[in-house]
């Protein structure tokens, strides 16, 4: 969902609470006229790296995002895509041309929610200029790709605002997965005359034109402290709306944010927010209180593959197998998880099977691949692989990349160091390839396998592996123009085994969705993709 989006489920977080009246039972508080609000309290890690939709890249983004923007579709509490902005949608008989008609909406200062503002934003995320890592999610449209490249223009994207009511867009081939990607947040509108007018109103969310169309409105952000979320009275369907404030405050500390939980201070505890403190399994597991489901992404170690040591495919691969995966799940994460030996996560149609790539655990293997490695890298022993492991700072992330730390020092004897930085400076070292090994995790934006395969179909953007390979271009081209669902599923299942086989990451585990919450709240469960609509959430009375 995202780079953990680069996605990014078990998240560390800071906290600050003498700014902010948080403590004690904040079930409800009085509004202005005397009515009574319903007041849901959440925690994140840190300040979300974008607020922009357009620059996001991650779930913590995300999940501000979602509350106040709404795309042309919104996912429902299961994960479906339904109209959002859309009041009708109609698509061509060959599946290419998409015209919507826009319901009668505003943005939270009165303003008409029109057609030209999709096609405004849309154009603005391609433009070249504004560098948005997420661009290459809107190559599915006719002429975005060439935009987004320099090769072509940005009259040539078949993005237009027919009037202020209908918009149409043309795709390059039938795109099945079509509605679901509308619904996520790179392809949300901004208010066109508002961004004309002051292009950075986006980027700074205590702008006084930083305006929304969402369900909520974002009413105040303190760095490193909160963020405060009021229910939006000018959203098109705020009557099935049930909270009134969100109070998101940042929470640097999974073992702060649980006695906060404990102490009935936090509503939730989990994805895509934040995640349980390790320590908490077992405890909430005896109490049933724990709530673990499947979830559509891959816990990961991703490889720097122009670093002077981890160029070597052989290095990559004895990192890889001598991983004991098993072990790290019955020891430290405890959730469920299911070992990972490829990139695409059990949930996905036609990768239902694990794949069996390499075999975890294995140190004889590892140890003669380390071998290959050396040999072809001039170097004399394996203390001379000197590897650092990178990581966001998080007690749950420090947990697991000591396990791995240590299983790679003692079957296979090379040196690593551990380093972690807080999650903005963390996202900006991958990107610029400043790294060498590095904890990463990807949840699924939309439900099918390309989605996590096409990150790697190019460098930069969200591939931060530096990895390219022509055969596993070839392969997914081939995949996004075949209309034949089984020659598809083999032609994906194909470009996955071409790029384990190259080893340029190392899957960890799937993710599972672990969380726990309140008993005054209700709908409160993310699904698969790991998307929780705060418009769903229900509190008791």
């Amino acid at each position: 969902m995202r780079n953990f989006k680069a996605l990014v489920l078990l998240l560390g977080l800071t906290l600050v609470l003498a700014a902010c009246d948080f403590g004690g039972d904040s079930s409800s508080s009085t509004g202005e006229d005397g009515e009574t609000l319903k007041e849901l309290n959440v925690s994140i890690n840190e300040d979300p790296p974008a607020f922009h939709p357009a620059l996001a890249t991650d779930t913590t983004s995300g999940v501000i995002l979602a509350s106040v923007f709404e795309g042309l579709t919104r996912l429902d509490s299961d994960g479906n895509p339904v109209e959002g902005m859309a009041e009708n949608i109609d698509v061509s008989a060959d599946g290419k041309t998409y015209t919507y008609t826009l319901r009668d909406a505003k943005w939270s200062n009165g303003d008409p929610v029109t057609a030209e503002d999709f096609e405004y934003a849309w154009k603005w995320a391609l433009n070249p200029e504004n560098a948005a890592d997420y661009a290459y999610q809107l190559y599915y449209i006719q002429g975005a790709e060439e935009y987004n490249l320099g090769e072509g223009s940005e009259e040539d994207v078949k993005v237009t605002a027919v009037d202020d009511k209908t918009l149409e867009v043309e795709l390059t081939n039938p795109t099945p997965f079509f509605d679901e990607l509308t619904a996520f947040y790179t392809y949300y509108p901004v208010n066109s005359k508002v961004s004309e007018e002051n292009p950075d109103a986006y980027k700074n969310p205590n702008d006084d034109n930083y305006i929304g169309n969402g369900p909520f409105t974002l009413d105040e952000f303190a760095s490193s402290d909160h963020i405060t979320l009021n229910k939006n009275d000018e959203y098109w369907d705020k009557d099935n709306v049930d909270v009134d404030k969100v109070n998101v405050r940042m929470i640097e500390s999974e073992a702060t944010a649980l006695k906060e939980f404990d102490a009935g201070n936090l509503d939730y505890l989990g994805a895509p927010f934040n995640s349980v403190d390790l320590n908490a399994l077992d405890r909430f597991k005896e109490s049933d209180e724990l709530h673990v489901s499947d979830m559509a992404g891959t816990y990961m170690i991703t490889f720097n593959t122009e670093d002077d040591v981890l160029q070597n495919k052989h290095i990559r691969e004895a990192l890889t197998i001598a991983i004991d995966r098993q072990g790290l799940i019955d020891n430290v994460t405890k959730g469920e998880q299911a070992p990972a030996s490829g990139l695409v996560p059990l949930t996905m149609e036609g990768f239902e099977e694990q794949r069996d790539y390499f075999e975890s655990n294995d140190e004889e293997a590892a140890k003669e691949a380390l071998q290959k490695g050396l040999d072809e890298l001039g170097l004399n022993s394996a203390s001379d692989v000197k590897i650092k492991l990178s990581y966001n700072t998080s007690e749950a992330h420090a947990a697991i990349m000591q396990y791995v730390q240590q299983n790679w020092v003692d079957k296979l004897g090379v040196d690593v160091t551990l380093d972690n930085s807080e999650w903005q400076v963390y996202l900006e070292e991958l990107k610029s390839l400043n790294y060498q090994a590095g904890r990463y995790g990807w949840v699924g934006d939309f439900n099918d396998p390309y989605n996590f395969l096409e990150l790697y179909k190019r460098k930069g953007g969200n591939n931060t592996t530096a990895w390219e390979n022509e055969e596993y271009k070839d392969l997914l081209d081939k995949a996004t123009v075949e209309t034949d669902e089984a020659t598809r599923t083999e032609l994906l299942q194909d470009a996955e085994e071409v790029f384990m086989n190259d080893y340029p990451i190392a899957p960890i585990y799937f993710y599972t969705n672990i969380a726990v919450k309140s008993d005054r709240v209700e709908n409160m469960e993310p699904d698969p993709l790991s998307n929780l609509q705060l418009k769903y959430v229900k509190i008791k009375e």
